[in-house]
This record gives structure tokens, C-alpha cells and sequence, in this order.
């Protein structure tokens, strides 16, 4: 490896230095494909012949600085490094090159880090977007995508981001949650969780609705880990963030269209297809247009078991939303249809709400209970109820069953689960019938 020429650095300060070492580095790379551990170990070698010819002496703390900057720009995600680094840490949102924020344990904190201007951003940008074989320019301003570690990434720049590139990166946790920290965390109880999970082992169909934010994904992972090993999966994503435990495991991930506005493969066509696949359970990341009629078909017709998400911010607009999206597919079909579609589909909808003080919770478990009428009915098995705020701005309140058994007991029972009567708080006393009814 030839040494860097450094005649022209003996006066000048470190922001020239940290560029010339960068640029030095770079050009050393072009070209080479090298594991990520090896390309770290190559910069870092370049990094201590670059700083030695330098003659430069730097105080200890200062150079290990200075170096772990150059290996961030060079191997990582420049000034975001640390962030995604930083397990407290669970989302980062750029605002242009001048303004960061972070989301640290559900509080939005603005930082002190900043890029040199937007082309440091959109450097950022194409290193993220161009292992995944996505583009991101004037004619195609935003992209979603994901990190190696499965994090979302939303970037937007010029001409629709006014104020310079922007970054929203939603981070995946590295520890796979599991459902005994959901309950520690006070997400959902004991009882809520074991109800829940006789729910999924037996084959009922199971929507989690929640608003962005709320933990709908980090919740789908823990439901999927219920499903028996012996299944086959197959998974639909925009972009690939569950972590199954399962072996059997089929990942699909949807494809933009390419520069000419051609080839693109959405969730629906992914939907149709996993039908083909011989699937015991299909696992939609969201459902967000027209795929959900496709979604019901599914359910409808011996796929039992599907999972899913989406965004809406109670059970009852849970329904709606599913009849909205289902009117989006092109198909012309009477909304008293579309309804009995999802009555007959759904079994069960997991709301999971992000509350005022950053806490996540399941606020409500509920039951589709059928039709009647032009109305889908529904049954709150458990719910969250709020008393009030403490003095911290934490937000108090109880996660309890409602006293009412749900309807689909039976297939519990056959699949093997006969839960007790106290899961559904009998010890409340009965529920006159009308409440029901909602």
C-alpha cells in the first residue's frame, strides 16, 4: 500500500485533515468489495499510516475522536453513527443538514451534531439506498428503505424537501423483544398475554391496529414467535423488518419501480402470490391500499392464522379503515359486502397505542364478533383504562379484562387451550348484554 502524500499538511487544521484523510481513504477503497469487519480493519490500518506521516501529535482523546469520525464517514452512516449505535435510542430524524433530533425513551431531544451541508446528507442517503438496488434523485424525490440491521428509512430531498435532504430512520431493536418483557414493561399483563397467544396458536386471524410509532411491528414480531415451529411462514414488507424465530420461514419484500416507472411489485401482487406458495401462515407487515381485499380473500378461504397491521387509532376505525382500503381495490363491490368480507375474516383486533407520556400499551383487545345488521359487532375483551396523570407526566391507569368471554371460545377449547374463567375477569361479575354492543 503506497503512503499517502502529506507535504501539504503541516499547517493545517483538523477540519482540512479530517477531509484529506477521508478523500485519502476513499480513493484507497474505490472499487474494492471487502466484508464490512475487514473494510473497518483496512481504514483503520490507513487511518494510522495517514495520521504517523502527518508527524501531527494529538492528544490521546482527541485523535481517537478524530478517527472515529473518519471511520463513521468511511464505513458507517457518518454523524448518525453514534446514534444508531446507541441502544437507548429508537428513532433519529434529520431536518436538513443543521438539525438532528432523536427519540430517547419516547422523548424528542434536538442535538448538537450536525453534517457539513446537503451533499454530506445525500452521501448518507446513497449509502443507505444503494445496496438495496433503490435510487433516489430529482425525478424520484423520496425512498423507502432499510438499514443492515433491519431499521426503516424514509429519505425525501429537493424539490419536495424545501429545507435540505431529509432522514427518518426508525430503528430495530437488536434484542428481539419478547412477550415476558412486554408484560414487565406494563405493555400487556399476564393474562392478556396468554389469551393472545392461545389466540394465535389457534389459527384465529388477528389484525394489530395502531398509530405510527406505536410498536404495531416490534408487536407483530412477539405475536409471530407464537406460531408453532412446525408451520410454514411466508412474510410480506415494503421493507424487511420482522425477525422470525421460526425455521420454515419464506421473506418477501416489495420492489419500487425502476427509473422508467416500470416493474414495480406491490404488496397486492406479493399477497396473490403467497397464496401460491403452500403457506400455513401469512404474515403482512401492513396493509395500506388496495391489498387488503386480497388479505380477506385470504383469510376467507382456508389461510387461517394471518397476521397483520395498520394504522388507525381504535378497533371500530380499524374496521373502517380495512372497508376503505378494500374500496381502493378497484373492485366494485357494495360496502355491506366489503363488511361482511371482514367480519367473516377478522377474529381479533390487538390495539396498540403510543400514549401521551412516550409509554406503548395494547389499549384494547377485541373481538369481531359477526354481523348485525349493515354493523359489524365488536366486543372489547380487555381494555386500558386511564384514571389519570401522575405528577411525573406519566400516565396512570389499568390494563383489565372487560368480563365478557368471547364468542370464538370453542376453537380455543378444540385447539387445546381452555383458559380459566378469571383471564376474563369472572370475578368482575357478569356484563349485561348490551355493552356488548358497540
Amino acid at each position: 500500500m503506497e503512503r499517502p502524500d502529506t507535504s501539504s499538511l503541516k499547517s493545517v487544521d483538523l477540519s482540512k485533515l479530517k477531509s484529506y484523510l477521508i478523500t485519502t481513504i476513499s480513493r484507497e477503497l474505490e472499487g474494492k468489495s471487502v466484508p464490512a469487519q475487514q473494510r473497518r480493519e483496512m481504514v483503520n490500518s490507513i487511518l494510522q499510516q495517514a495520521y504517523q506521516a502527518t508527524k501531527l501529535q494529538l492528544p490521546v482523546g482527541l485523535r481517537d475522536q478524530l478517527f472515529r469520525d473518519i471511520l463513521d464517514d468511511i464505513v458507517g452512516f457518518g454523524p448518525l453513527q453514534p446514534f444508531l449505535d446507541d441502544p437507548e435510542i429508537s428513532e433519529v430524524m434529520v431536518n436538513g443538514p443543521h438539525q438532528i433530533y432523536i427519540e430517547r425513551k419516547g422523548k424528542l431531544v434536538r442535538t448538537q451534531v450536525m453534517f457539513e451541508d446537503d451533499n454530506a446528507v445525500l452521501r448518507v442517503i446513497d449509502r443507505i439506498v444503494s445496496p438495496l438496488g433503490r435510487h433516489i434523485d430529482r425525478d424520484n424525490p423520496t425512498v423507502d428503505a432499510r438499514l443492515p440491521d433491519g431499521s426503516r428509512v424514509n429519505a425525501v430531498i429537493a424539490p419536495v424537501a424545501i429545507d435540505g435532504p431529509s432522514i427518518t430512520i426508525r430503528k430495530f431493536q437488536k434484542d428481539k423483544l419478547t412477550v415476558d418483557q412486554l408484560i414487565a414493561f406494563g405493555s400487556l399483563t399476564p393474562q392478556m398475554a396468554e389469551f393472545i397467544r392461545a389466540c394465535v396458536v389457534s389459527r384465529l386471524n388477528v389484525i394489530i391496529s395502531g398509530g405510527t410509532g406505536s410498536g404495531k411491528t416490534t408487536l407483530l414480531n412477539v405475536l409471530s414467535g407464537f406460531i408453532p415451529e412446525e408451520e410454514r411462514i411466508v412474510t410480506i414488507e415494503d421493507a424487511a423488518e420482522l425477525k422470525l424465530q421460526q425455521e420454515h420461514v419464506v421473506r418477501l419484500e416489495t420492489k419500487p419501480a425502476d427509473s422508467s416507472g416500470h416493474n414495480e411489485v406491490p404488496i397486492r401482487h406479493l399477497v396473490r402470490n403467497a397464496l401460491r406458495m403452500r403457506p400455513d401462515r401469512i404474515v403482512v407487515g401492513e396493509v395500506r391500499g388496495g391489498e387488503a381485499l386480497d388479505m380477506l380473500q385470504a383469510m376467507n378461504t382456508g389461510h387461517d392464522g394471518s397476521l397483520t397491521t395498520l394504522h388507525a387509532n381504535s378497533p371500530r376505525d380499524a374496521i373502517s379503515r380495512l372497508e376503505t382500503m378494500s374500496l381502493m381495490s378497484g373492485m366494485d363491490l357494495p360496502l355491506k359486502v366489503i363488511r361482511q368480507q371482514i367480519a367473516s375474516a377478522v377474529d381479533l383486533i390487538v390495539q396498540q397505542s403510543r400514549l401521551r407520556d412516550g409509554s406503548r400499551k395494547v389499549t384494547a383487545v377485541t373481538e369481531v364478533a359477526g354481523m348485525e345488521g349493515d354493523t359489524v359487532v365488536m366486543s372489547d375483551i380487555f381494555r386500558f383504562d386511564q384514571t389519570g396523570i401522575g405528577p411525573d407526566g406519566a400516565i396512570i391507569g389499568e390494563l383489565k379484562p372487560t368480563g365478557i368471554r368471547p364468542m370464538f371460545i370453542p376453537r380455543l377449547e378444540a385447539a387445546g387451550f381452555n383458559l380459566p374463567a378469571t383471564v376474563f375477569g369472572a370475578n368482575l361479575g357478569d356484563m349485561i348484554s348490551s355493552s356488548r354492543r358497540r
